[in-house]
């Protein structure tokens, strides 16, 4: 006798469901996506070529720090006065917070590294490789900032205190004395480069020759507001900025010079409100423009 044929009709077991290969993938969230591209972009701008850039920059008051302590120690240090008289230490470091670093090193740095965080994935046609995962666009953004936000304050702050430890000794200044302004001088810089690596940002994601644009704002019209009456000047950062260095300056010589040129100052916690809005606000304009805009690569 035959064996009946098999109805595979009458097999009732639904077969097993295949593995989902082509379901999509769930997006991380946003916090845990800005936290990948930071890890991410923190090892390529460290080892990037603007890590040259960021230090001959930083080195430079490095160098003028050393070149104090020599004459001291040769008994020139007398000869740097300010107003007619010596200079003491604690002076000639407020002085130079104020010029090299609130003035040219932190906008600097904002400038390059800001207006660099969109721009330089368009320039060299990588924008679409990140802009295809299944993450938010803001969020590489983010983790982008981020990554520039603790590359400079990693060296500059470290920069700082070395200088600190070389000038402030000169003319028998005292370090514990002056500690306190120090601890000040530091947090400045940091608001300092987070506001204006969230506007250069922004100017970053906004206008195709970034670069220029923010050099233009930062060493065009900030210099040119600040000097100029009414209110233009509350439309720039350096403006809040300079509001807190006189509470972490020297009283005498150099430092009283530099606050009669800035009398009319806002109070420093208007500053830092004006300050931290400026940095919520530009990132959240720019990474709404970058998940808007289409990129257009030129061949």
């Amino acid at each position: 006798m035959s064996e009946p044929l098999h109805d595979p009709l009458a097999d009732t077991t639904p077969p097993a469901a295949p593995a989902a290969v082509g379901a999509p993938r769930q997006a991380p969230a946003f916090a845990s996506a800005a936290m990948r591209v930071f890890d991410l972009s923190l090892g390529q701008m460290l080892w990037s070529r603007r890590t040259i850039f960021l230090a001959l920059i930083v080195g430079s008051p490095l160098a003028l720090g050393v070149l104090f302590r020599v004459l001291e120690m040769f008994g020139m240090g007398g000869n740097i006065r300010v107003g007619g008289a010596s200079a003491a230490g604690a002076t000639i470091f407020g002085g130079m917070i104020w010029i090299l670093y609130l003035r040219f090193i932190i906008p600097v740095l904002g400038v390059f590294y800001g207006t660099a965080l969109i721009a330089d994935e368009v320039d060299d046609k990588t924008i679409t490789y990140l802009f295809v995962r299944p993450i938010s666009r803001s969020a590489i953004l983010v983790g982008k900032y981020l990554a520039y936000l603790v590359t400079t304050v990693f060296v500059v702050l470290p920069s700082v205190v070395l200088l600190y430890l070389l000038v402030v000794p000169l003319g028998q200044g005292s370090l514990a004395a002056s500690f306190p302004a120090l601890l000040k001088d530091l947090g400045l810089l940091g608001v300092g480069l987070a506001a204006y690596g969230a506007l250069f940002a922004l100017i970053g994601a906004q206008f195709k020759h970034p670069l220029v644009t923010g050099l233009v704002f930062a060493f065009g019209w900030e210099q040119l507001a600040l000097v100029l009456p009414g209110y233009l000047r509350r439309l720039t950062i350096a403006y809040y900025l300079q509001a807190l260095v006189p509470h972490s300056m020297p009283q005498e010589g150099l430092g009283s010079v530099l606050q009669a040129l800035f009398r009319e100052v806002p109070s420093p916690w208007v500053s830092l409100a004006w300050l931290f809005g400026c940095t919520i606000v530009s990132l959240a304009l720019a990474g709404r423009i970058v998940e808007r805009r289409e990129y257009v690569l030129e061949q």
